[in-house]
């Protein structure tokens, strides 16, 4: 076998793909909420530009669910508890756009060397520990699927509540405030929404690149369209195909899954931006409805 064979067949090795198919039945199914919850939380990231927050609040999420290994109590509820305080912090701290990039700066190393101090006290599998970076889909047993579709309920539960308020706030949040709408009540519980979405892809996605699954579907989708209904629907989609997509070719190799995932989700953003640069050379700018 020559090098490049053996390479190829690292990456895409589909031996035995039937029985293994079983194994990630759970994650199969997680990767359906993930993609619900990212693509629908994934529009308001892009709207009020936070994908830096978002890498920023995966690296404190990394870290709880670090301690959580460390410890051997539920990863899922480290992960979660880890999010929701960067969250919390970013949003009490952040309010304005500069503040908020300055917090999230020093939350970024700071939770990414508290996860690696508890990932080297950590003397378990070192399969746990790169799992927790790069992402893993046959590790998701049915207690941990029971987090992460319970936790995905109360994500799309909250945005389904706050929907209208916060998309006005974050179109026009001068306007929005001017006629009565708590837009910083709307701005912190955002900010938890989106540390509970980052909890529940760090589980699949890993750590380093919840941004494929987070950022770059709503981006996609906005380069298609301006619609309020057509750009959530179309962000949903593109992060479910990414996420199952990324599971299905992961399963027939002996690579990570965030590189298909991540690969899939810029692929569909590649060709996105180039279908909405051709139909606005041709007919113009998008109509918005």
């Amino acid at each position: 076998m020559t090098l490049a064979e053996g390479v190829w067949h690292q990456i895409f090795g589909f031996e035995n793909y039937g029985e293994l198919l079983a194994l990630v039945r759970n994650s199969l199914i997680a990767g359906v909420a993930l993609g619900l919850v990212g693509g629908l939380a994934g529009v308001f990231v892009m709207m009020r530009d936070l994908p830096f927050a978002v890498h920023g609040i995966s690296e404190l999420s990394f870290a709880g669910a670090s301690a959580a290994l460390l410890l051997g109590v539920n990863i899922v509820a480290g992960s979660i508890a880890g999010s929701l305080l960067a969250a919390g912090a970013i949003g009490v701290l952040g309010t304005r756009a500069r503040d908020r990039n300055s917090v999230i700066g020093i939350i970024m190393p700071f939770g990414l060397g508290l996860g690696v101090l508890f990932l080297a006290l950590y003397k378990g599998r070192a399969a746990n520990k790169f799992g927790l970076l790069t992402g893993q889909i046959v590790a998701v047993d049915t207690p941990q699927t029971a987090w992460l579709l319970g936790t995905s309920a109360l994500v799309l539960v909250a945005l389904a509540v706050m929907w209208r308020p916060l998309a006005f706030a974050s179109a026009d949040p001068d306007v929005a405030e001017a006629r009565g709408v708590p837009v910083r009540a709307l701005s912190f519980a955002f900010m938890i929404v989106l540390g509970l979405a980052v909890a529940l892809s760090v589980q699949i996605v890993g750590a380093l690149l919840v941004l494929s699954l987070v950022v770059t579907p709503a981006a996609a989708a906005a380069r298609l369209t301006a619609s309020p209904v057509v750009l959530p629907l179309l962000s949903v989609v593109f992060a479910v195909l990414s996420i199952e997509g990324g599971i299905l070719l992961a399963l027939g190799s002996s690579i990570p899954i965030s590189p298909y995932v991540t690969t899939i989700s810029f692929t569909i953003y590649a060709v996105c931006r180039w279908a909405g640069t051709c139909r606005t050379r041709r007919w113009g700018a998008p109509r918005t409805a």
